[in-house]
């Protein structure tokens, strides 16, 4: 008897690494294929579009984001983080979500003037009210998804979100070769939405009757207000730069910075939500293990700053030529833009990092908090920025980012269990190994003859892999062993 005790949580642990192993693959694997397929579309769209097409774009996304803050997925993260739940909440569930999204669809519709108004641009009146067709299908994905998220079976999600990553790569380059313009980019989201939404359904078997009868689901419904709550601030975070530079820039100065921001944030943008999405199921599990929780987070920083640090330095350092090859001649001066917005990444990846863990060990208000935090600084320092110009604005991020960061951990390490030491000790290996990149990187273009911009990215891409395996291999070889386990395991 005391033997089979001793072996259940062993046993218990096995499973969940089992099941983490297996969502990362699925959910890590097909994102990265899927963000191949939709990055060979996107640099294809943008050579085809003009500058001012994504600017008007980038106008109506901060009405869209905002509004998508309540539709409710914060309520799916409540289902997924309940130890136990039944079938009433299950229904209750989807009749939130039904309701939710189309009242946000109408707001949006309504809405729609006065942004066009304030950004003085009329179509963008056009825009949102085509883009408010997109809250009919949220609640067939999120639904679904509080499902098999609260199951671990990630395979199902990432398959659905494969095919319907391809679908809208091939509505946007059909759109963009029809000569749509600035509708190209509203098609594509259209399309994404509309498969998903069906591939969830039938992937989860969720398709039932809704409760609208709400009774007994105040819990969930708080647990959804708070994640929602801190995504408001994380809203202020990420949309105040666009709603303060579209009155301020032309659609061609927005286009040119948003496609830059674009840039640089592929990584903490289309990966690391990825990766969150599993460890807040894997976090959750293990709410009532401090310990394995600090030691999770611990190796998760570690592994992805692995791969962050190389990305975001690599981009600094050659951010003119593959620009230039990316995206084009028309794109040239999004070069330098590209340049300080990548130094600020660094930052904010480390900041996204910490929700999760603290949101499963039952702490959503901190997240929200920080968030709050996040929501008074940025925008102040948007602000001063945009004075300058566009450099400025990208200026204004690598000077308050660190900031950011700074009061989040000092607020979130303590929930975790994780001393700063642990932390600093995790992050800084790959930190040092990419500064040395980037410095050598910095030195082999200077000393390289005038060379085409293909040839003179390779050039330097390549001296930059070198110097950053070999360092870490020479002078962190215990980060590289560790995470090479990590992965195997």
């Amino acid at each position: 008897m005391t033997e089979s005790a001793a072996e259940s949580p062993n046993q218990g642990r096995e499973s969940l690494r089992n099941q983490v192993r297996s969502a990362v693959i699925w959910r890590s694997g097909t994102q990265i294929l899927g963000q191949i397929i939709a990055w060979a579309s996107t640099f294809l769209v943008i050579r085809l579009l003009d500058p001012s097409d994504y600017g008007l774009f980038a106008m109506t996304q901060v009405i869209l984001v905002l509004l998508n803050l309540l539709n409710g997925y914060g309520l799916a993260s409540g289902l997924i983080q309940k130890p136990e739940v039944d079938d009433r909440a299950i229904r209750q569930l989807f009749g939130m979500l039904l309701l939710l999204n189309l009242t946000l669809g109408a707001l949006q519709f309504l809405l729609a003037p006065l942004a066009a108004a304030y950004y003085r641009q009329p179509m963008v009146a056009d825009l949102l009210r085509v883009q408010a067709l997109l809250y009919i299908a949220t609640p067939f994905i999120a639904f679904p998804y509080a499902l098999l998220a609260r199951a671990m079976d990630f395979r199902k999600q990432a398959q659905v979100n494969l095919v319907s990553a391809v679908a809208g790569a091939v509505a946007a380059v059909a759109g963009a070769y029809a000569g749509l313009g600035v509708w190209t980019l509203v098609l594509a989201p259209l399309v994404l939405f509309g498969i998903r939404a069906i591939g969830m359904t039938w992937a989860a078997g969720s398709l039932m009757w809704p409760s609208f009868d709400f009774r007994g689901a105040g819990d969930m419904a708080r647990f959804g207000g708070l994640i929602a709550t801190g995504q408001m601030f994380w809203f202020l975070q990420s949309q105040s730069d666009v709603f303060i530079a579209g009155r301020s820039f032309d659609p061609h100065w927005l286009g040119i910075y948003t496609t830059s921001l674009f840039l640089t944030q592929i990584l903490v943008s289309k990966f690391i939500p990825a990766l969150n999405e599993v460890a807040f199921s894997a976090y959750a599990r293990m709410q009532d293990d401090a310990a394995g929780t600090a030691i999770a987070f611990a190796r998760s920083v570690r592994l992805i700053m692995v791969v962050a640090m190389p990305f975001y330095l690599g981009l600094a350092a050659t951010a003119e030529p593959l620009v230039h090859v990316a995206l084009g001649e028309k794109w040239i001066a999004a070069g330098p833009i590209v340049h300080i917005l990548a130094l600020a990444m660094p930052f904010m990846t480390l900041q996204v990092l910490f929700a999760p863990a603290t949101d499963a060990r039952g702490r959503p208000g901190l997240g929200a908090q920080n968030a709050a935090i996040g929501a008074l600084l940025l925008p102040a320092a948007f602000l001063i920025g945009v004075q300058w110009g566009v450099n400025g604005l990208a200026w204004a991020w690598v000077a308050i980012w660190p900031v950011f960061l700074l009061f989040t951990a000092a607020r979130s390490l303590p929930v975790i269990g994780l001393s700063w030491r642990d932390w600093i000790g995790a992050v800084m290996p790959p930190v040092v190994a990419a500064i040395a990149m980037a410095l050598v990187v910095a030195l082999v273009d200077r000393a390289l003859p005038a060379l085409a911009p293909f040839p003179h990215l390779l050039s330097l891409t390549a001296a930059g892999a070198a110097v950053y395996g070999a360092w870490l291999w020479f002078f962190a070889r215990a980060t590289v062993e560790d995470a090479i386990a990590m992965i195997r395991r």
